[in-house]
């Protein structure tokens, strides 16, 4: 019959000391955290006064759950992912462009993409989508001379306005981010590959950004979510995203607060889920710095599983 493992504390094993006498063996008892426990049982208490609040205020559930999936919130949804993709590639592109041009030796590029920088960051997202919203205001046509002209209410459309407001907005930021991850880089990266004879933009391309990109990648994954949330601000600007056809069918049925719910519910699902993929982005590029990435939840799971199937075996 095999021996079974012992759950109690494993004790020091007793020695001989310099006079010849033995140690006494030391028995390591565990200190008890009582306010651990005091904490948890507030937290979980709040937490189901929370939830029975709201299981017992005026709100219809059964609408939340008939409206989660309505075609008109589905295409808010898509909506929102559209616009949140097309902003937040306008804001890398344009992040990346100042950030070179502010880290330049020209100091009209630098003082350029500074006043850019200064001037969008500077005032709220929600201001700038209103002024492009009114732009026909000031300029009537846009003349593009031989290029294009058309009447500035025709090309500022709903989603043209949500793009620009957006983008141009989160491009002064991933300038602040690119710049950041860039001044992260060694410069002697960058003084080798000129004494190997690559050009400036070739240095760049190919040895400073794939180095900063494990600096990059963080901030840029989190804005990114906020900018999922962000862009309900665009329901102003009369694009119907989620947050726009979730009020539009709230006011309409009478379910405002209900609708409130549908929409949060998608934006948790959302943010969730690009929450994983930011993850996994951030795991890739770590790869150079770290010399043993951290197991993955799913692989935590899988050897906890294992670890557990493997206990009832050494145990018999």
């Amino acid at each position: 019959m095999t021996d079974k493992i012992s759950k109690e504390p494993a004790a020091a094993p007793a020695g001989p000391s310099p006079s010849g006498v033995p140690y006494e063996a030391i028995k390591a008892i565990p200190v008890r955290h009582y306010g651990r426990w005091i904490s948890a049982v507030v937290v979980v208490a709040l937490l189901g006064w929370l939830v029975y609040a709201f299981s017992q205020g005026n709100v219809l559930w059964d609408t939340v759950w008939d409206k989660v999936f309505d075609p008109s919130v589905i295409s808010g949804m898509w909506n929102t992912i559209i616009i949140s993709v097309s902003a937040m590639a306008l804001g890398l592109v344009l992040g990346i462009l100042f950030a070179v041009m502010r880290l330049s030796k020209n100091p009209v590029t630098g003082a350029v993409a500074w006043l850019y920088i200064w001037f969008f960051r500077g005032t709220p997202v929600y201001v700038q989508l209103l002024v492009w919203f009114n732009l026909s205001l000031i300029f009537q046509y846009i003349d593009l001379g031989p290029i294009y002209k058309n009447e500035t209410v025709d090309v500022m459309t709903p989603f043209m306005v949500a793009l620009l407001g957006l983008g141009l907005n989160e491009g002064a930021y991933m300038a602040e981010i690119v710049r950041a991850g860039i001044q992260s880089v060694d410069e002697g990266q960058t003084e080798a590959a000129h004494a190997l004879g690559m050009s400036q933009t070739k240095t760049m391309g190919r040895i400073v950004l794939p180095q900063a990109m494990r600096v990059i990648v963080p901030p840029t994954g989190n804005e990114f979510i906020n900018m999922l949330k962000t862009s309900s601000l665009v329901s102003a600007v009369q694009y119907t995203e989620l947050l726009r056809a979730s009020s539009n069918i709230g006011n309409t049925a009478g379910a405002v607060m209900e609708m409130l719910f549908v929409a949060s519910i998608w934006y948790l699902a959302l943010t969730s889920v690009f929450s994983v993929g930011q993850y996994y982005l951030e795991r890739r590029f770590s790869r150079g710095s770290t010399r043993n990435l951290p197991p993955t939840p799913f692989q935590r799971v899988k050897t906890n599983l294992a670890t557990f199937k493997r206990s009832p075996e050494a145990s018999a």
